[in-house]
């Protein structure tokens, strides 16, 4: 069993979480055992929990709400615990991606986030270390709620196709990845175009980019670098950026055939007969 440990609640949301699962547990009378048995975890894990050695998922923040009465409390906190596990960072922007009515993306190498299945998310944010990964890409799920709400965002994305190409993960990876987003292209709210690589020299060379559009405050135009990312509300960054992406969008293919790209692209290379190495056979 872990071994218990004083948590300071302010210091961190998990150690928030933590701090009030061991409280209302311990005022409710039950053991750490016990309370596994009746949210079908075991002891150790709620032990984990209790001491930020693991973080909470959303099923098991549900559970323990109906066990210990608690209102939705762990369900609610649990957000802010996920979001936690993001780069320091990006936390600032996810947490303007999460109130935006329009989000429009361009991606040069990866899926964007919004839009990638657990296994793909996994192997990105695998490449350079396996610690806390679990908790890293829940976050990153964490972030696709928004697709789900009543008032979805608007999600545009034109990815070059050299994503679908650029195998992160193996063959299976990058079949349920294509999949994936065959599937939310049917969401009424989300768009996806393929910038096929026969358009040449095009506006996105500059590298990969998001804006995000809200209905009352300024426009934020975001982008990455191999250390961290930049956020900017600048006019004149934001009319350039909206320019280039309309271009993009001019030069990608249109929704329908992107859709039709992707399928043939999903069974051609990653398909049960495609050869090794993850090209078509002949």
């Amino acid at each position: 069993m872990v071994s218990a440990r004083d948590l300071d609640p302010s210091a961190s949301p998990l150690d928030y979480y933590g701090s009030e699962l061991r409280r209302l547990r311990e005022t409710s009378g039950l053991t750490q055992e016990a309370l596994g048995s009746c949210i079908f975890v075991t002891g150790s894990l709620v032990g984990q929990v209790e001491t930020t050695h693991r973080v909470p998922t959303r099923d098991f923040s549900e559970r323990l709400d109906a066990a210990l009465g608690t209102d939705g409390m762990f369900s609610r906190l649990v957000g802010l615990v996920l979001r936690s596990q993001l780069p320091t960072w990006f936390q600032q922007y996810a947490e303007m991606e999460a109130r935006a009515a329009y989000i429009f993306s361009y991606q040069a190498q990866l899926v964007d986030g919004l839009l990638q299945a657990e296994g793909y998310a996994r192997a990105i944010l695998g490449i350079r270390t396996q610690e806390n990964l679990d908790a890293r890409v829940a976050a990153r799920m964490d972030r696709q709620r928004i697709l789900g709400r009543d008032a979805a965002p608007l999600v545009w994305v034109v990815l070059s196709e050299a994503v679908l190409y650029q195998e992160i993960g193996g063959r299976d990876v990058m079949r349920g990845q294509l999949a994936h987003m065959l599937a939310l292209s049917e969401h009424d709210r989300v768009n996806v175009q393929i910038l096929p690589f026969g358009v040449g020299a095009h506006a996105g060379l500059m590298g990969s980019y998001n804006i995000l559009r809200f209905d009352t405050d300024p426009d934020i135009l975001y982008t990455e670098d191999f250390v961290q990312g930049h956020m900017t509300a600048n006019p004149s960054s934001i009319r350039e950026g909206s320019l280039r992406y309309a271009h993009l969008q001019a030069a990608a293919l249109s929704v329908e055939e992107s859709a039709a790209l992707i399928a043939r692209v999903m069974e051609e290379r990653y398909g049960e007969q495609s050869g090794s190495g993850g090209r078509a056979l002949a």
